[in-house]
């Protein structure tokens, strides 16, 4: 087997050791690698510069049950036993899924090293399916998990507005009850609500009440062909196919059975939502931004100037090498996150990982930044250049504040992940405090 280009793949795919992988996630790979090398990778850049995915594909995936994976793991047995889902591309059965499973599906569906035609069949399913079932009663997973959980039906996750990003406690959409409390009244706005613009449904965060964080909750609201509901798909600097939606909601009413969990916990549901999105993210923009510095490397090995090849120059050494430190070390730091994902129970995690997870997710955004730089830098005219040799540096380069934005504002991560780790410390050290009045040893 001919050894890759360095840097084109992590160590585990390169022969070298590894405590993380065992045998069911390496057979996983080869059969992830295949299915999706097939149906995506090798059309995810014509379908990007035709600004759109063929729609038989989200059912391709649905039907080969490859839309499961984005599910957050543990996966949910029960129901996907129930809908006759055993197992995934027969190779690994529901109840032995792991998140390093969840990891190698996300690193090989960004391969191509764009993020629209991946994020056209998964963000829906990844991000907004999870809080119903881990919040919706019972009724409200019966009426819609079947249908979404087999991809006949579309759902978006729609947090965002105009006036409300990584602020979520800014959000103004309101719902208010009819009178005879059988429905919300929907009114406000979403923006860059990805998928939105296929989508049937979206988990949306809604006011139900007063101002600030206690005044939200999360509600299932049809979309398509539902009265008071106008979307648009929205232009933007990269992930062109992804979907990218506005939607409008004038006097939407939406049956009260459709709030998901609680009034008044949306907050708390979406910030934990955010640990899988965050985490995933993470593991798909550390991938690109392999592929952009794997593309830079290759190509110094074959342009000549000044009377030798480009690798030959020291500078040019010098950047891939800092480039190369960045997205090894963060490809580590997500390989040790996997694995204690695997170790610990979900409320754990989201104590002791929530802000290292922000973290991580704000980190692979800035490598993804120094190595698509280097590969544009390195491919000079070509790397700025939409055609030809460059393009998927160019391309990429163009999706860096798609990384650096969505799922939480970069700057934002950062502060948020010294804040929880500073209340995680201060707790801690409170526990250990001898209680006033106690007598001393």
């Amino acid at each position: 087997m001919a050894k890759p280009i360095p840097f084109s793949e992590p160590p585990y795919l390169c022969g070298l050791p590894s405590p993380y992988y065992e045998e069911t996630h390496l057979a996983w790979q080869k059969a992830c690698h295949s299915f999706i090398q097939e149906n995506l990778t090798q059309h995810a850049m014509d379908w990007e510069r035709d600004g759109s995915v063929p729609e038989d594909v989200f059912q391709k995936f649905a039907s080969a049950n490859m839309l499961v994976p984005c599910l957050p793991a543990p996966l949910p047995v029960q129901w996907l036993k129930r809908l006759g889902i055993h197992d995934v591309l027969g190779t690994v059965k529901v109840e032995d899924w792991d998140y390093i499973h969840t990891a190698i599906f996300t690193d090989e569906m960004s391969r191509s090293g764009l993020t629209g035609p991946p994020a056209s069949l998964t963000t829906g399913y990844s991000y907004a399916i999870p809080p119903i079932l881990k919040f919706g009663s019972e009724q409200l997973q019966e009426r819609f998990l079947p249908d979404l959980l087999l991809g006949k039906k579309r759902i978006c996750i729609a947090i965002t507005e105009p006036e409300a990003g990584s602020d979520v406690a800014g959000i103004q959409t309101t719902a208010t009850k009819t009178g005879d409390g059988k429905y919300y009244i929907v009114n406000g706005s979403k923006k860059w609500t990805t998928n939105g613009i296929w989508s049937s449904y979206a988990t949306m965060a809604v006011r139900t009440s007063g101002p600030g964080p206690t005044g939200l909750s999360l509600l299932l609201v049809p979309l398509l062909d539902h009265p008071g509901v106008r979307m648009r798909r929205i232009n933007v600097a990269g992930h062109i196919t992804s979907g990218t939606t506005f939607i409008e909601l004038d006097e939407v009413r939406v049956p009260v059975e459709n709030l998901i969990g609680e009034e008044g916990q949306g907050m708390k549901y979406i910030m934990t939502n955010f640990n899988h999105e965050r985490l995933t993210i993470a593991i798909g923009v550390t991938r690109q931004a392999r592929v952009a510095l794997a593309a830079a490397f290759e190509y110094c090995l074959q342009r000549e100037a000044f009377g030798k090849m480009l690798m030959e120059q020291p500078v040019v050494r010098h950047r891939l090498a800092k480039a190369g430190a960045l997205l090894e070390s963060q490809w580590a730091w997500i390989e040790q996150f996997v694995y204690q994902m695997t170790k610990l129970k979900k409320m754990e995690a989201d104590v002791e990982l929530g802000g290292l997870t922000a973290l991580a997710k704000a980190q692979a955004g800035i490598v993804l930044d120094e190595c698509a730089r280097c590969a544009v830098l390195l491919f000079g005219g070509n790397g700025f250049t939409t055609t030809g040799r460059g393009e998927i540096a160019e391309r990429i380069y163009r999706e860096v504040p798609g990384a650096r934005i969505p799922g939480g504002s970069e700057d934002v991560m950062l502060d948020l992940a010294v804040r929880q780790l500073v209340k995680n410390y201060q707790s801690r050290t409170k526990m250990l405090e001898r209680p006033k009045g106690s007598s001393k040893l």
